[in-house]
């Protein structure tokens, strides 16, 4: 589904990214984990064409995207929900949803039934649903964050990047995020999940890398991460 081949990526003449590789086979949920500074972001502003790759592939199904523009990308059923959220804070959230749904009302993505997956998105997000007329500005942290997966999920993606969904959350709503992420994972939505919190982003997850100081330092099957002495004592110490 998503294939990265030896990226290299960075801001001007600083390389963050040095030649990592990841594979998001279909149905299945990959994570990212590292720790502040690691590169996971950058990964995905890699990935969505927010910044562009210095060297090596990206391909998503069968399509090359390294060097498209983001909303190039977006069409080919690639939807970010990026860290800091990044709603439109003067639009309700029913306008917020249907925006993430605008590539299959211009005809650049399959059409389908949006009035129906905008009630999904609400019956999946109840929150939102009690606050579609609201300004999205005026929402909390926790329901922009649910805005912005919601919004990503109104594309009808191939594939779905989530960039820290947690980050500045409660625990409560924390687990909640985590629980939705869990059911569209039973869905078969395929997700590349970058996560601060590594335990819950593995007990979720099919398969996840380490990343350190923009080098893959381990990858594998979930519970055996979870289980590796390494990885414990660096990231599952004191971790959600």
């Amino acid at each position: 589904m998503l294939s990265i081949k030896h990226l290299e990526a960075g801001y001007g003449k600083v390389k963050v990214l040095h030649g990592i590789s990841i594979d998001v086979p279909k149905g299945q949920v990959v994570t990212l984990i590292g720790s502040n500074g690691a590169g996971k972001t950058t990964t995905m502003r890699a990935v969505t064409g927010m910044i562009k790759p210095t060297a090596g592939d990206i391909t998503l199904g069968t399509t090359k995207i390294d060097g498209f523009d983001s909303y190039k990308i977006a069409r080919l059923g690639l939807a970010h929900s990026p860290e800091g959220r990044r709603v439109f804070s003067t639009m309700s959230v029913s306008d917020n949803l249907v925006l993430g749904a605008f590539p299959r009302m211009t005809g650049s993505r399959p059409k389908g039934d949006v009035k129906n997956d905008l009630e999904r998105a609400m019956e999946l997000f109840p929150r939102l649903k009690e606050r579609r007329n609201q300004l999205a500005g005026t929402l909390s942290g926790g329901e922009q964050q649910m805005l912005a997966m919601a919004r990503a999920i109104m594309l009808n993606p191939e594939i779905i990047l989530l960039d820290e969904p947690s980050m500045g959350l409660a625990p409560i709503l924390v687990d909640e995020v985590f629980r939705i992420i869990a059911r569209l994972k039973s869905e078969g939505v395929t997700m590349l999940l970058v996560e601060q919190f590594a335990a819950a982003a593995l007990n979720v997850a099919d398969y996840g890398y380490v990343l350190e100081n923009g080098r893959i330092t381990a990858h594998g099957a979930a519970d055996k991460l979870m289980n590796d002495p390494a990885v414990k004592a660096a990231y599952l110490g004191g971790s959600h």
